[in-house]
Parts: structure tokens; C-alpha cells; sequence
């Protein structure tokens, strides 16, 4: 007989309401729309409501006067005042004070984006290479094999025999010189040094296009360098240059120029996939002392339930399978538009708390962006670290600085001589000032920058220093110095 024992468990389910809650919370406001329409196609139970506009003065109230949309507000005002008091989200309707009101609107019934049409990176390219004389079909289908052998910076990183394969399983027999006379077409097209195989390839590329617009000595110099002396130039180890090559410091620095004027990434400028736009999902104002946050959500304002269906249901002599069919469907309608309120609320309270958190920031600029962990924004809204992770992910706010992910406004902290803590995105910025404003000759080295940054009591250790330059991309020191 087997043994029977009786096991204390806990488990944590969410149910279906929540994950969907989870996974609208997350999406980009262009994302979401698109995610609102998919269901608006696939379930007959909702659909899009009239345009409305309604502000706190005038949104209907029940008999207990609470509004039926107080969690739909979707703009906040904050006075300097306001922020005297704890962080909290305060209701609309406790705002008599005129700190915070609230308000929202409706989009149109129905909203179109217009997709523009772009032609590829590869596209632009063959556009160039069939003008050129001699180029047929043949020759376009060999420069297609090419083009998608290249890597995302526009390097050939395969060997000829795989491109030569491609082809032949193509049904094309193609000769290997063939191949290299296309390849060397694409190398010379706008932009040029695309199809090269290593940088000093690209390099030497585009200096031979330079030739006829550049002094000959300086040509001829700069050529040589990039033949032979690459590993020198690349380290930035003019001294051994000047040495080797016999030069002047003139001589040397024109060729540099000319070199460094060359574009080592020409795919990033030219290569465009139709338009990577940011919409903001939050847009913050200051006028008048107060600060004016607007969610960006009109579009999911406009879904509701349809009560087209209400009558079949109350209907005894309708179908049974139609029924369900309208039940579930129901439900799955009622679901969705209770996780685009929870998204909304959720999102409302997130900005609201960021605002008062960083109102000198939304005032004077990104220099008063104040040190913040999501913890503190948790503990203000109520809400889970992992929900405010979830809502500022892939988010942006439009202020009168620019436009700024949500995740900017979080950062660590480093202590000051005066006590205070700075934000580590402040601190970065003077390094990169620092360094944008050191002399050519004789860059600052991390021991350097360390010194003045405690000179002007920002206590931080030259290891934390290093690791900052490396994350805003700036090079050593020694290949920062310059000769000109």
C-alpha cells in the first residue's frame, strides 16, 4: 500500500488578467497601439468610442462624488510647493488647491500611420552599380551574392569560394576573377570602402577617390602610412613615425589630417531601414512654477466593451454555442480594457513620482539630475521594483530638454566634500567636458581627471573614473594626443 503524506505549500500563480496587465505594461506606446488594434480585429467584443475631451471640472460624477475616470488622468501639475510634502500620489479630486489637477483626452476614432517607403542599404547600392557601363543582369545577381555576404559594418568577411558557392547553387558558374572585378565596382560606390575586408582596406579605399582633390606630397604620404606603417598610425605612435618615415612634423600632420578626415563606418550614416522614430509616452511642460505631465495614451482611450451583443445573452431562445462564443469573448474584452486602465494608472503614478523626485531636473536641466533607484519609486508608488522596471522600460519622456528614456532618471550616487550625493550621470558629464576641453598635445590621464574631480569635491577613485571614460567610449589618453 503506498504511503499517503500530507504536504503545506506555497506557490505563486498569476492569473491571466495579471499577465496581460504584465505584458501591455511593458510595450512602447507605438507598439501598443499596434498591439490594441490586432485585438480590436480579433475580438467582435471591443471596439474604438467616440472622440472625447473631458477635464477635472467637468468629468460626470457618481452620487458619492468619485469620478467613474479618475484612474483614466493622464496629466499632473506640481508646484515647487508640493514638494515640501512626502512623495505621494495624491486623487484628482483632493486637488482643490490647484497643485494637482488632471485631465485627458480621446483620440479620433480612428488613427492611421502612414508607412513611408525606403529603399535598403543593399538596394541604394545595386541603384549605383547598374548605371555603371558594362553592368548587366549577370552582373547585378553576382554584386546580390556579394552584398549578402557582408557584415553589418560592410565587411566582407567571407572568402570568394563561399560567395563563388552561393552562385553556383544558384545555377550561375561564375569565375573567381569575375567576382573580385564586381567586388572592386561595389568598393568605389557611394558610400565608398563598402565590401572591403579589414578597416586599412577601407582606408586606402577612400584615399584613392581623394587623390585628385588633395596635395600630391600629402596623398602620396598619407598612402604610404596606411601600407606600411598602419600598426604605428592606428596606436598613435607619431614619434616612431617621424623616425621611420624621415619626415617633418608638418608633413606628418597633414597626412594625419587627411587620414582622419577618411570615414571609418560609412554603413551608419547611409544605412536607413525606413525610420527609427521615438514616440514619447509621457510629455512634461513647465509654465507658470508648475510642472505639466500629459501620458501620451489617447489611442487605448478609445476602446471600450460593445454592448452590441447584451441582448443575445438575455435571449433564451439564442443558440448555446453562440452564447459562449459571446461570453468568452466577453470576458476576454473586459479583461483587455481593465489592463489598459491598470497600464494607464500604473504609468500615471510612475511619471508622477519621477516629477517630484527630479523636479529640479524638469526645471533647470539634465546638470540638477538628482541620484535615484528604482526602490525609491517603488516605495512612493506602492508598486513592485520589477513593475517600475517593466514601466520605464523602453519609455520616454518629451521635456523642454530633449527627449529622455525613463531609465535615465535612475543613476547611483558618489559623495561630495559638502555631503551631498551627485548623481553618476552628472559625473560623467564633467569627465567628457574635461576631456572635450583638454589640450591636443597632452590629453588627461585618469589619475589626472580623478585629481580635479576631488579638487572640486567629488570624492571618486581613479579605477571608477576609467570605467565611467570606458562607458562613454572616450579612448586612453595616449590615444587621444594629437600632433596638430
Amino acid at each position: 500500500m503506498p504511503e499517503i503524506k500530507l504536504q503545506q505549500r506555497q506557490k505563486a500563480l498569476l492569473s491571466a488578467q495579471q499577465i496581460l496587465s504584465s505584458q501591455l505594461l511593458q510595450l512602447p506606446l507605438i507598439n501598443l497601439e499596434q498591439r490594441i488594434y490586432e485585438e480590436l480585429q480579433e475580438n467582435p467584443m471591443l471596439e474604438l468610442s467616440g472622440e472625447q475631451k473631458d477635464t477635472a471640472g467637468d468629468i460626470t460624477t457618481d452620487d458619492d462624488g468619485i469620478s467613474d475616470d479618475d484612474m483614466f488622468d493622464t496629466l499632473g501639475r506640481f508646484s515647487k510647493s508640493s514638494l515640501k510634502e512626502p512623495l505621494q500620489v495624491s486623487p484628482a479630486k483632493e486637488s482643490s488647491d490647484g497643485r494637482l489637477n488632471f485631465t485627458y483626452e480621446n483620440a479620433p476614432q480612428e488613427r492611421f500611420f502612414q508607412a513611408v517607403q525606403h529603399d535598403s542599404f543593399d538596394e541604394q547600392l545595386l541603384h549605383q552599380l547598374a548605371l555603371h557601363e558594362g553592368v548587366g543582369e549577370r552582373e547585378v545577381l553576382i554584386a546580390i551574392e556579394i552584398l549578402g555576404n557582408l557584415d553589418p559594418d560592410g565587411y566582407l568577411t567571407e572568402e570568394i569560394d563561399t560567395i563563388l558557392s552561393g552562385l553556383e547553387r544558384n545555377g550561375m558558374e561564375v569565375e573567381e576573377e569575375e567576382v573580385e572585378r564586381i567586388l572592386h565596382k561595389i568598393q568605389l560606390l557611394d558610400p565608398p570602402g563598402i565590401g572591403v575586408r579589414d578597416l586599412r582596406e577601407r582606408l586606402q579605399v577612400q584615399l584613392k577617390l581623394r587623390e585628385s582633390s588633395c596635395e600630391q606630397a600629402c596623398y602620396i604620404l598619407a598612402g604610404r602610412i596606411l601600407a606600411g606603417f598602419y600598426d604605428d598610425f592606428l596606436h598613435k605612435r607619431y614619434d616612431r613615425l617621424l623616425k621611420k618615415l624621415d619626415i617633418s612634423r608638418t608633413q606628418l600632420d597633414g597626412a594625419i589630417q587627411l587620414i582622419t578626415s577618411l570615414d571609418p563606418h560609412p554603413v551608419e550614416v547611409f544605412h536607413d531601414d525606413g525610420g527609427h522614430y521615438i514616440t514619447p509616452d509621457f510629455i512634461v511642460t513647465y509654465e507658470n512654477g508648475e510642472l505639466t505631465a500629459v501620458l501620451n495614451d489617447r489611442s487605448s482611450l478609445s476602446i471600450k466593451v460593445t454592448e452590441q451583443y447584451q441582448g443575445i445573452l438575455k435571449n433564451r431562445k439564442a443558440p448555446k454555442d453562440e452564447k459562449q462564443f459571446i461570453r468568452f469573448n466577453l470576458m476576454r474584452a473586459n479583461d483587455f480594457a481593465a489592463a489598459l486602465a491598470i497600464r494607464r494608472q500604473t504609468l500615471l503614478k510612475v511619471i508622477e513620482s519621477l516629477m517630484k523626485a527630479q523636479y529640479a531636473f524638469f526645471v533647470s536641466g539634465p546638470e540638477r539630475l538628482l541620484p535615484l533607484g528604482m526602490k525609491a519609486i517603488a516605495g512612493d508608488t506602492g508598486l513592485d521594483i520589477s513593475t517600475i522596471s517593466r514601466a520605464v522600460n523602453g519609455k520616454y519622456v518629451q521635456t523642454r530638454f530633449g527627449v529622455f528614456e525613463l531609465k535615465y532618471f535612475f543613476s547611483s550616487s558618489i559623495s561630495t566634500d559638502e555631503g551631498d550625493d551627485m548623481s553618476s550621470k552628472i559625473i560623467r558629464q564633467h569627465i567628457a567636458e574635461l576631456v572635450k576641453g583638454e589640450e591636443s598635445l597632452q590629453p588627461l590621464s585618469d589619475d589626472v581627471i580623478t585629481r580635479i574631480l576631488t579638487e572640486k569635491g567629488i570624492n571618486i577613485a581613479r579605477r571608477t573614473v576609467a570605467k565611467y571614460r570606458e562607458q562613454m567610449q572616450i579612448p586612453v589618453a595616449r590615444l587621444r594626443k594629437k600632433i596638430f
